[in-house]
């Protein structure tokens, strides 16, 4: 069965996607019909079903597994599809990596490395509140994405963030050897898992209620407390770590209650926004010609980029 990325204008297909999202409408005439946004593991699709019966306007919700009739037409020099035929699927006999873009390393591998990098950690007191936090957010941190759109946005998004901003700390740490490695690759294993429970999961990533009353940062902090208390971990490595949850978004306005006032803490923040920055441009470069500028992006300030028409030696 074909994927999205290898349709072309003019056919008949039969294939299998998720729903990423669904939109009712009525035509000029009075008629219902659904607007919707399909999706596998190669790229997006809108799609056009007209005509919908009463009864199956409102049995189509994103998220879910669906294999679709239609005929591929170019709109506006993009493919769409024109559905005949909207058949759900069950979801739980599929892997959801063929359906969503996931993480180049496996759900093994991302616990594997993580292990690692935790059993690495020298000091015994931060060792232990981070093993015991890892543990906590087991079940979800190696599918999670690490945001709902813009960067890492997808399966395993969050762990390959992770993993990413170790190689830059550690890095970092043979430059400057006054940093205290430790504390770092604990700040950067815990800055982010309250995302755990600030967003909905890996598949149609929204918001949670705590996510959004809350916030990622707070519900952290919080978490690491509790931890901590029940470990009875020295109260320096507690406030520590829970400064650096606090102050990694590195200014007030971006959503930081104070700003970074320890060196590792100054560094996690600019890893952490350098890791999330490259990962939006490789991602944007991609589609993006030579000699040719990208459409402007929100998150980068606006700003288009050029594609330069320079090969790499």
């Amino acid at each position: 069965m074909k994927r999205l990325n290898e349709l072309n204008d003019g056919e008949k297909v039969k294939i299998k996607v998720l729903l990423q999202s669904v939109q009712r409408g009525v035509t000029n005439k009075g008629a219902p019909y659904l607007s919707l946004v399909l999706q596998d593991c190669t790229a997006a699709m809108d799609a056009k079903y007209w005509n919908v019966s009463e009864e199956a306007l409102h049995l189509y919700q994103p998220g879910m597994l669906v294999e679709v009739s239609g005929d591929v037409l170019s709109h506006n020099k993009q493919l769409q599809i024109r559905v005949n035929a909207l058949q759900i699927l069950d979801r739980s006999t599929i892997d959801l990596r063929d359906y969503v873009k996931a993480s180049s390393l496996s759900k093994a591998e991302l616990k594997e490395q993580i292990a690692q990098v935790v059993e690495g950690i020298k000091n015994d007191e931060i060792r232990n509140l981070i093993s015991h936090v890892v543990a906590h957010y087991e079940r979800d941190l190696y599918s999670y994405p690490a945001a709902s759109k813009n960067h890492h946005a997808f399966v395993g998004g969050l762990a390959t963030h992770i993993l990413e901003m170790v190689k830059l700390g550690r890095f970092i740490c043979t430059m400057f050897p006054f940093l205290n490695e430790d504390l770092l690759i604990g700040g950067i294993i815990l800055h982010d898992l309250g995302k755990l429970e600030e967003l909905s999961g890996p598949v149609i990533t929204e918001y949670t209620v705590e996510g959004k009353l809350l916030g990622h940062i707070s519900i952290m902090q919080a978490e690491v407390a509790r931890i901590a208390a029940k470990l009875h971990t020295d109260k320096e490595v507690e406030t520590l770590l829970r400064h650096m949850i606090l102050s990694h978004h590195g200014q007030k306005e971006y959503g930081s209650p104070v700003l970074p006032m320890i060196p590792e803490a100054e560094v996690l923040y600019f890893i952490d926004n350098l890791d999330a920055r490259m990962n939006t441009l490789e991602n944007l470069m991609k589609t993006v010609e030579p000699g040719e500028f990208s459409a402007r992006v929100f998150s980068l300030e606006q700003r288009s980029f050029y594609q330069s028409k320079l090969k790499k030696a």
